[in-house]
């Protein structure tokens, strides 16, 4: 029994715990036998919270034996980035400097949503210091391993939750996205990832990196439990002054929705251009699949990306400079310089910058004004080793770490809803982008489900563990 519910979706175990098919207990002792039996390949977890878990998922028994409400997601294992408050942990995010912190008091705002649901948090994850990365090697905890081949990366920063979702240790687990730490980790390793628009998701109680373009969302396994997840987390929240939302609009009753009627674009210019072939590819069968033929551009996308890298490097500064000036030497060198360089950015730049922001959001948005859907590609390749330096973009040499995210961090920088969805290549998966006008996660997650159900996207089977 417990073996095959940790292979279970979201959906089946929640629906077999709620059916008394299976024990809340049970399901969550699997998902912690298959992270004690395959996280020392994959190096995933950097807590796993057993006696919480088995309290947690103990009380949902006994709840269910007395007749009371579970929630949607009843028994169902999740994990999140280190970079979320837990109560009893000290938050992360990925660094060494935070280790010397306190106790979190209290759970981050979604944490107590997903439990509320009936969900059971099985641990925190590993990440990019500070979420300045996407490559998923973190120099203190060393790096998440790729589930479908552990000699190559995750993505970043999010990796460790790309590694958990892709290998099936949980069926779903939380992230943050702040230029594409969502979207990466799931071209990476093969899953479904959401980085909603920006303030739909409470980030109260987690570490910041850039205030102005963080975003929280989820992981999955299938479109149907990353709605499940995204609707047990929506709703307003105080704690977070961009989370003001008043609405809660579930996207799980319109799923199976025809997508008929919808009309669905190319990314052109910018977004075909610093392809690898498989990238380019992924966006071919998503788009044909689609009926998609007409292509719109992006104005100044590029700009768009340089004016992002502005903002975060300046803003991600100014919230560690006190450490930078102290402890400079407990940092990953890496992290340290970059920060260092936006603290030393003009003013002026970053003022150009925001005004170009404003103009680049009103244009793109003047787009959905004829389309509903644009496609482009998540990441330029499928990951690449762990370690490797550079690789070969449209015949220029360009340094991997800084140039994964050339396609996610046009559309974060203003805040649109995304969902990146797995096209299941040989010999490894890579993602493509579904990117929706402002709160049309809905549309989004229903395209998502239709190439899912026509098997043109797909979550495969953890191969390298």
């Amino acid at each position: 029994m417990s073996e095959t519910s940790a292979s279970m979706s979201a959906a089946e175990i929640a629906q077999a715990v709620s059916s008394r098919k299976i024990t809340a207990l049970a399901a969550t002792e699997a998902a912690l036998a298959r992270i004690a039996a395959h996280d020392k390949v994959l190096n995933a977890f950097t807590d796993v919270t057993v006696d919480r878990a088995r309290a947690r998922a103990s009380a949902i028994d006994a709840a269910i034996a007395a007749g009371q409400p579970v929630g949607p997601l009843a028994g169902v294992p999740f994990a999140v980035k280190n970079l979320f408050d837990v109560q009893g942990l000290p938050t992360r995010a990925g660094s060494k400097i935070n280790r010397d912190l306190p106790p979190s008091p209290r759970d981050a705002t979604l944490i107590e949503r997903m439990e509320a649901a009936g969900a059971v948090l099985v641990g925190a994850l590993n990440m990019g210091e500070y979420a300045y990365d996407f490559t998923g090697e973190n120099v203190h905890d060393g790096p998440s391993r790729n589930p479908h081949d552990p000699a190559r990366m995750t993505g970043g920063s999010s990796g460790g939750s790309g590694s958990a979702v892709g290998g099936a240790l949980v069926p779903i687990a939380l992230g943050s996205d702040t230029n594409g730490s969502i979207r990466v980790p799931s071209s990476f390793c093969g899953t479904f990832g959401l980085k909603p628009t920006y303030g739909r998701l409470s980030r109260a109680r987690s570490y910041p990196f850039v205030a102005s373009l963080d975003h929280l969302g989820p992981l999955a396994r299938s479109v149907k439990d990353l709605a499940l997840a995204y609707d047990a987390m929506q709703g307003p929240d105080a704690d977070d002054p961009a989370c003001i939302v008043q609405s809660l609009e579930p996207t799980l009753p319109l799923l199976a929705n025809d997508i008929g009627g919808l009309r669905v674009a190319i990314a052109g210019g910018y977004f075909q251009q610093n392809l690898f072939p498989e990238a380019a590819e992924a966006v071919a069968r998503v788009a044909k699949a689609l009926g998609a033929t007409r292509t719109v551009e992006l104005p100044e996308a590029a700009r768009a990306r340089a004016a992002a890298y502005i903002i975060t490097t300046t803003e991600g500064a100014a919230l560690h400079l006190d450490h930078l000036r102290k402890r400079p030497n407990d940092f990953d060198p890496a992290v340290r310089d970059r920060l260092i360089a936006g603290a030393m950015i003009p003013a002026v730049y970053v003022d150009k910058a925001q005004k170009f922001r404003r103009w680049y959001r009103a244009r793109v948005l003047e787009l959905f004004q004829s389309v509903d859907v644009i496609l482009a590609p998540a990441t330029p390749c499928t990951a690449p080793k762990i370690g490797q330096a550079n690789f070969t973009l449209d015949g220029v040499e360009l340094p991997v770490r800084a140039n994964i995210g050339i396609h996610t961090q046009p559309i974060s920088f203003i805040g649109l809803p995304v969902v990146a969805v797995p096209v299941p290549l040989e010999p490894m998966p890579i993602g493509v982008q579904i990117i929706a006008a402002p709160w049309r996660e809905d549309v989004a997650l229903r395209v998502a489900y239709a190439l899912e159900q026509m098997g043109v996207v797909a979550a495969p089977a953890p191969r390298g563990i």
